[in-house]
């Protein structure tokens, strides 16, 4: 990596440091319109759930003594009294291996410039492309905001 990428990259990680739960929300919110019309497909997952956990960047592993202690915010997508496994326990779990590792997992999260989501419910490749989706909203919400001032 070249010294304009770690520095991009040392960029994103400081913009992460802004991140609270209303921007959490706002990013799932930019992200429905195509996680709803990618279920519609069964091809991309074929239980018509999905679990989305966000991170807290500000609460890492170092920092925090419970990994339930650094969730930032979820949201559900399906009527949870009708799932047909916990798609938030996988959620949690697949996050929580991001979060510790700083890294993404390809069954469902993603760590973009330390900000994680996971996900569960779909196809695992669409898990982390929900997840990615998520998370780069969440990403291009707090720059925006701090670009404005």
């Amino acid at each position: 990596m070249n010294d304009s990428s770690e520095a991009l990259r040392a960029r994103a990680r400081a913009e992460s440091r802004g991140v609270d739960a209303e921007h959490a929300r706002v990013a799932v919110e930019l992200a429905l319109p195509l996680i709803h019309n990618a279920m519609r497909e069964p091809r991309y997952g074929d239980s018509g759930f999905l679990h989305i956990v966000v991170m807290d960047p500000a609460r890492t592993p170092d920092r925090v003594d419970a990994f339930d202690d650094a969730i930032l915010y979820e949201h559900s997508v399906g009527d949870r009294s009708q799932w047909d496994a916990d798609y938030a326990w996988y959620a949690r779990g697949k996050a929580e291996q991001s979060w510790r590792s700083r890294a993404d997992n390809p069954k469902g999260a993603v760590c973009v410039d330390g900000l994680v989501v996971g996900c569960s419910g779909a196809f695992e490749p669409f898990d982390c492309a929900y997840a990615a989706s998520v998370a780069h909203c969440l990403r291009a919400l707090v720059r925006l905001e701090q670009e404005r001032g």
